[in-house]
C-alpha cells in the first residue's frame, strides 16, 4: 500500500493495437522453416521412376485406379488416392506432385518440436526443429513424390498422441492413437514396426506407476488400429514378389549404410550417431532419452530380423520414420554441450555436413540418372503425327519406366503410338501395358518409330537391352535414320524400309 506521501505507480498504458506482437509458437516456426526448405527449386529435379509411377497411378479415374490396386502396388493406395485428389485440383507439375510432401515435412517437422519440449526441455526442442528440418533426409524426401513423408508424419504424430495419452489418459486421445496407427500402416505397413517401441515405453511407464489400466488402453487401441490394415496386409503379401523382390536379404555390414543413407549423408548420419550418446549420459535427460532411442533404434532392428525371412524389407526409406527420433536424441546431445555456445557450434557443424548434399539434392539429376526432358525434347523437335514408340520394357528393364517418363515430359501436341503394346496399363489394369505375343504383328503401317533404351554405358547399340524379338521385328523391317545420346539414354529415330 503506498503511503500519504507517495502515490500509487500509474498503469501503463496498453500498447497500441497495431504494435501488439504475439509469440510465434516454436513448433509453427519450425513448420515453416521445414516447408521452405522443401520448397526450394522443389521442381528442379527430374522425376525418378517411383515418382513417374506415383504420377501414372494417380493420373487414372478414381475406378480405374482402384482397379489396378487390386494387382499391383496395393501398399501404396491410400498415398495414390490422396495424390490423385491433389493433382485434380493444383495439376501435375513436378512442384506441385512434391508439394504435399513438403506440407507433411512440415507437419512433422511441429511435432518433433512438441514432443522434444513435452520430452526434454524448450532449449532442446529449439535444437530439435532447426536440425529436423536441415537435414538432408528432410529435403529428399520432402521433395518426393511418394508416401514416405506422410509416413513419417503419421508415425510421429501417433507417437505424439501416445505420450499425451500416458501422461493424461482420455478415451478421445486414445481413438486418436487408434486411428493414426491405422493411418501409419495403411500408407506403409513396415511402419507399424513403431508398435514395438511403442509399447515398450508403454510397459517403461507402467513400472514406474503400476497404472495397469493404462497398458490395457493401449492394446485395446492398438489392436483396434492394426484392423483396417488387415486386409492390405492380406493383399501386400500378394504382390510382395512384383513389390520388393529386388530388395537382398541384409547381413550385419548392411547396417552401417542404411544408416547413411536414411540421412541422406553420411557425414550428418556420423554426427547424428555421436550425439545421440550424448543424452544417455546425462541424468537429468537419461529417462526421455532411452524412450526416444527405442523410438529409433527398435523398428530399424525388428526391420532387419524380420527381412532374414521370404521378403526383405531392409532399405532406408522403409525405416524413415526413426529420423524425427534421431533428430530428437541429437537434440538432447547438442543442448547436453557445455559452454551453451557449443550447442549452437555443433548445430552449425552438423548443417555445414550437410551442405554437399543439400546442394546435390536440388540438381536436375539428383533423383534420376537418364535425361528424360532432353529426350523429350528430341522428339518433340523431330515428332509427325502418326510416329510410333518404343520403350525397353523387358522384366529387368521395364522397372526404369523409361516409357512414362518420356511421356511425363514431352508436349501434348506429341501423340505417340506405343508400338508393341497390345493393352494399355489402364486397360489390363497394371502399372505396365501388356506386351505384344507378336511384335512383328503389332507393327502395322507405321512409318516412323522413335526407339528410346537406356545407356548402360558397355556400347552405343540404339537397340540395347530390347528384348529379342521386338528387336529383330525392328531390325527387319526399319533403319536407323538417327541416334542422339542424351544423358543416359539412347534416342533413336527408325524409318520403315519394307
Amino acid at each position: 500500500m503506498p503511503t500519504a506521501t507517495q502515490t500509487a505507480p500509474a498503469p501503463a498504458a496498453p500498447a497500441p493495437a497495431g504494435r501488439r506482437r504475439l509469440p510465434v509458437p516454436d513448433w509453427l516456426w519450425a513448420a515453416l522453416l521445414t516447408l521452405a526448405v522443401t520448397v526450394f527449386r522443389a521442381g528442379t529435379p527430374q522425376l525418378w521412376r517411383d515418382e513417374l509411377a506415383s504420377w501414372e497411378a494417380a493420373s487414372r479415374g478414381t475406378g480405374e485406379l482402384i482397379g489396378m490396386l487390386g494387382h499391383v502396388d496395393a501398399v501404396s493406395g491410400l498415398y495414390y488416392l490422396l495424390l490423385h485428389c491433389w493433382v485434380s485440383v493444383f495439376g501435375d507439375s513436378a512442384a506441385m506432385l512434391r508439394l504435399p510432401s513438403g506440407l507433411a515435412m512440415a507437419g512433422a517437422a511441429a511435432l518433433v518440436v512438441l514432443i522434444a519440449r513435452a520430452l526434454f526441455d524448450r532449449r532442446t526442442a529449439v535444437f530439435a526443429g532447426l536440425l529436423f528440418a536441415l537435414l538432408p533426409a528432410v529435403t529428399r524426401y520432402g521433395t518426393e513424390a511418394r508416401s514416405y513423408a506422410f509416413v513419417v508424419l503419421a508415425v510421429t504424430a501417433a507417437t505424439w498422441l501416445l505420450l499425451r495419452a500416458l501422461e493424461r489418459p482420455s478415451a478421445w486421445r486414445w481413438a486418436g492413437y487408434s486411428a493414426l496407427v491405422a493411418v501409419s500402416g495403411l500408407l506403409h505397413m513396415v511402419s507399424l514396426l513403431v508398435l514395438l517401441p511403442h509399447a515398450m515405453i508403454v510397459v517403461l511407464r507402467w513400472w514406474r506407476g503400476r497404472r495397469t489400466r493404462t497398458v490395457v488402453s493401449f492394446a485395446v487401441a492398438a489392436v483396434a488400429g492394426l484392423v483396417p490394415v488387415v486386409p492390405l496386409v492380406l493383399l501386400g503379401r500378394r504382390q510382395v514378389g512384383r513389390q520388393i523382390s529386388w530388395i537382398d536379404t541384409p547381413r550385419m555390414r548392411d547396417i552401417s549404410g542404411l544408416w547413411d543413407n536414411l540421412f541422406a549423408s553420411p557425414l550428418v548420419g556420423l554426427g547424428i550417431a555421436a550425439l545421440a550418446l550424448l543424452p544417455l549420459a546425462w541424468p537429468r535427460g537419461r529417462r526421455p532419452a532411452v524412450e526416444v532411442m527405442l523410438l529409433g533404434a527398435v523398428p530399424i532392428g525388428a526391420c532387419f530380423v524380420a527381412s532374414q525371412g521370404s521378403s526383405s524389407y531392409f532399405i532406408d526409406r522403409y525405416v524413415l520414420f526413426t529420423v524425427p527420433a534421431w533428430a530428437i536424441l541429437a537434440a538432447a546431445g547438442l543442448a547436453a554441450l557445455r559452454p551453451r555456445a557449443a550447442g549452437a557450434a555443433g548445430l552449425a557443424a552438423l548443417v555445414l555436413l550437410g551442405a554437399p548434399d543439400q546442394r546435390q539434392l536440388r540438381t536436375e539429376q539428383a533423383k534420376e540418372t537418364s535425361d528424360g526432358i532432353a529426350a523429350a525434347r528430341v522428339i518433340a523437335k523431330g515428332y509427325r503425327p502418326g510416329d510410333g514408340f518404343v520403350p525397353p520394357r523387358g522384366k529387368l528393364e521395364r522397372v526404369f519406366m523409361i516409357d512414362y517418363q518420356i511421356a511425363y515430359y514431352l508436349p501434348d501436341r506429341v501423340r505417340l503410338r506405343d508400338v508393341f503394346a497390345e493393352r494399355s496399363a489402364v486397360a489390363s489394369e497394371d502399372l505396365f501395358p501388356v506386351e505384344c505375343k507378336q511384335p512383328e504383328s503389332c507393327l502395322g503401317d507405321t512409318k516412323r518409330i522413335w526407339l528410346v533404351t537406356r545407356d548402360t554405358g558397355d556400347n552405343h547399340d540404339p537397340y540395347n537391352r530390347l528384348p529379342a524379338a521386338p528387336k529383330k521385328a525392328l531390325k527387319d523391317h526399319y533403319r536407323v535414320a538417327s541416334t542422339t545420346e542424351v544423358r543416359g539414354l539412347h534416342v533413336s529415330l527408325l524409318e520403315r524400309v519394307k
